[in-house]
């Protein structure tokens, strides 16, 4: 998916590779080497709270023989990193590993080359190992074979099938063994680890002053309100776009607050509130596209009569609620711009601020900052520092607000969800599944114009607002992402109907469209299952031919264990409920079991999530992802939403008015990985978020026997499912 639009906007220098490889073909773009024996190793993907650099530090380090604190993992800088695009879908492993993996099976045979070759012997008499070459009596530390100047050049076209080796080629691997976060020691000791952190020179910090939806347009200032700052504080308007900054962060936010209280807006309403935009959406015209269709000429009297199941599910609007806001620090140098972010591409936001300062040098450098698993702020805010910064001639660092991390940040969309079946003999016979959403991506770097926030609203070099687009089926889709299910059907028919007029900012959120339609699907199985009166683990065997998928319901069954649920007290009901899913019907296969408990809220006790990733690079750090999944996955199940209304926009701009899961209320996850050592690696961090939705939801379905089917499983809507 990452890297889709990028192949497909022009031609490639090598095809015949991977993608990664395929865009970034030269050796020396992922890797170097230090005075000290030491190999910097460079990927395109960033570390925004998965992991991801300790997992590929040790598939740099299994393919070198080299001992994995020998590997310095660079964060990503336009310029020197290779371009891998966005880190998202959970590809990294994917793609930058197998990249990554390539390169440095390669480096390792040159080097082994280059060594016999010296020794007079043949490579296949040579071993490498802990950094040397050995050959009987004669050995090599790498360092004395010029490993340099062996990165010269593109990687060769065998190197993908022959040169890499297997988790046990050699007698220590490092893939497959689980090593600690190498990112975690700083962030857990409170030592400067994130963007937040840095500091330079005569920096200053500056707030936005913005409306609340998206598009208004300002009609009065006031900025007489700051007449008692003095010149502590400077005024920044470039149209619509209106900041403040200072030498102290906290005047800043004083002044920030007492010119937003005095700015008039014009600004539209919208067209529903958060009880409504279900049935909105439904009554737009989108751009409809048949995504799936087989048997389209089944028998006419099967397809005319009633069918076994007509339901209708939706998801809501649902923030990214990254617990720090945005930031982002930028700074001018004559012509040349460098912005430090923790936005997911940073050559994707490189490609949006050349549009809008096109003849600045641009670098951006990759800081940590929020685990975002989305497109969150972090794009917006870096135009905000650049604009600034550049007004004030001066380095600006940018931090949100709460409030702006709410209502400023693109959302995940609304989704409405249709789903109708037709059941023989026990057996699903036609299926037919519609959804209806605004696009789920409005990244940067894929348009001939921008789509960051403060692009619409300066007058220096204004843009038109763009609408959110959905990635092509083939790398993953957005809505209609897992509309397809993964059972098997005589008849098939799966309809997206993409909005256009959405007047609010989507974009990427943790499996896009994958949760609203698993969630649906899967509580549509559950239905039918019931009503063919079959146990829902052997409904679904029914309908999957695939032995993977098969596999992951079989241990799922293995390791669940409904007959334990018992209640505490007369009150309190409880329920089990499961959940599948083949994320993206290309990435990992995924089964999660829940246990439920309902008094006056659904409480859940314990999830089973089980998991076949293919090769497993780093066993604790999937298993984290799992579980993080899972986690975020019950969080959004059972209490996010944003919340509408028609004339003030979004409501939620703190913690109070948009909860999320507290520590008291995580449930017990126990997490089995299939062993698949022979299959390529799969990303673990999206596919539990479905399956773990369905999973609840089925739970509450067999705790209380009523069926709700709009998200989030609030004590509301089932206390209105009861009493329908």
């Amino acid at each position: 998916m990452n890297l889709a639009f990028r192949l497909s906007q022009a031609a490639v220098a090598r095809p015949d590779l991977p993608a990664s490889l395929a865009v970034n073909p030269q050796r020396a773009r992922w890797l170097d080497w230090d005075h000290d024996g030491n190999i910097e190793v460079r990927s395109g993907k960033v570390e925004i709270g998965q992991g991801i650099l300790t997992a590929l530090a040790q598939i740099a380090a299994h393919e070198l023989r080299l001992p994995l604190d020998r590997i310095r993992m660079r964060p990503v800088q336009t310029g020197l990193s290779p371009d891998e695009a966005v880190t998202s879908g959970s590809l990294s492993v994917q793609e930058s590993g197998t990249a990554i993996r390539i390169v440095c099976a390669e480096l390792r045979e040159r080097l082994i080359a280059r060594a016999a070759e010296r020794w007079g012997v043949t490579p296949d008499a040579c071993i490498a190992r802990d950094g040397c070459v050995l050959s009987g009596e004669f050995s090599a530390d790498y360092r004395d074979l010029d490993p340099r100047s062996l990165l010269e050049g593109e990687v060769s076209d065998a190197s993908a099938s022959s040169a890499v080796s297997s988790p046990l080629a050699t007698s220590t691997p490092m893939v497959g063994q689980s090593a600690p976060r190498r990112d975690l020691p700083a962030k857990l000791s409170g030592q400067p680890a994130y963007l937040h952190d840095l500091k330079f020179p005569g920096m200053l910090h500056a707030r936005v002053v913005r409306a609340t939806m998206p598009g208004a347009k300002l009609l009065s200032l006031g900025d007489q309100s700051l007449t008692s700052f003095g010149n502590r504080v400077r005024l920044i308007r470039d149209g619509d776009f209106l900041a403040i900054a200072s030498d102290r962060e906290w005047l800043a936010i004083q002044a920030a607050e007492r010119l937003a209280a005095n700015v008039s807006w014009s600004q539209a309403e919208l067209p529903f509130d958060h009880h409504t935009v279900g049935q909105w959406l439904c009554e737009q015209s989108p751009d409809s596209k048949v995504i799936a269709e087989h048997c389209p000429n089944v028998v006419e009297s099967r397809v005319e009569a009633q069918p076994t199941l007509d339901s209708r599910y939706t998801k809501p609007f649902i923030a990214h609620a990254s617990l720090m806001p945005s930031c982002a620090i930028a700074r001018w140098t004559g012509q040349q711009l460098e912005v430090w972010t923790h936005t997911q591409g940073p050559y994707n936001l490189r490609a949006d601020l050349a549009l809008l300062f096109p003849d600045a040098e641009i670098t951006v450098h990759h800081a940590e900052g929020a685990g975002c698993y989305g497109h969150n702020g972090a794009d917006d805010v870096a135009l905000d520092a650049a604009l600034i910064a550049r007004a004030c001639n001066a380095p600006v660092r940018v931090l949100w607000s709460r409030r702006d991390e709410f209502i400023r940040a693109p959302l995940g969309s609304a989704m409405t969800m249709q789903i109708r079946a037709w059941m023989d003999g026990g057996r699903i016979t036609r299926w037919e599944h519609e959804v209806w959403s605004a696009g789920h991506s409005l990244r940067p770097g894929r348009a001939p114009t921008p789509t960051l926030l403060a692009a619409t609203e300066i007058a220096s070099n204004w843009f038109e607002p763009r609408e959110a687009v959905n990635a092509a089926l083939a790398a993953g889709g957005g809505s209609e992402r897992n509309a397809i299910p993964a059972y098997r059907f005589d008849a098939l028919k799966v309809i997206n109907h993409r909005v256009r007029n959405m007047p609010l900012r989507t974009s990427a959120l943790r499996s896009l469209g994958a949760f609203g339609n698993v969630f649906a699907i899967e509580s549509a199985i559950d239905d039918l299952a019931s009503l063919a009166q079959q146990d829902p683990i052997a409904f679904r065997l029914a309908h999957l031919d695939h032995p993977r998928a098969r596999r992951v319901l079989e241990v799922l069954a293995a390791h669940s264990n409904a007959a334990s649920l018992h209640s505490a007290a007369a009150d309190v009901a409880v329920g089990a409920g499961i959940g599948f899913a083949h994320y993206k019907n290309t990435g990992a296969w995924c089964a999660v079991a829940a246990q439920i408990e309902v008094a006056e809220e659904i409480t859940v006790r314990r999830l089973t999530v089980v998991a076949d990733l293919g090769l497993v690079i780093n066993p604790d750090g999937a298993r984290n992802q799992l579980e993080g999944g899972a986690l975020q996955a019950c969080s959004w199940t059972l209490l996010e939403a944003m919340r509408f209304d028609r004339a003030e926009g979004p409501l939620c701009t703190d913690w109070s008015g948009y909860p999320i899961l507290t520590f008291s209320k995580q449930p017990q996850i126990d997490v089995v990985l299939i062993d698949a050592p022979n299959e390529s690696p799969l990303g673990a961090g999206e596919c539990a978020h479905g399956p773990t939705a369905a999973a609840i939801g089925n739970a509450v379905k067999q705790a209380l026997g009523v069926r709700v089917r709009d998200l989030p499983l609030t004590r509301e809507r089932l206390m209105a499912a009861i009493n329908v």
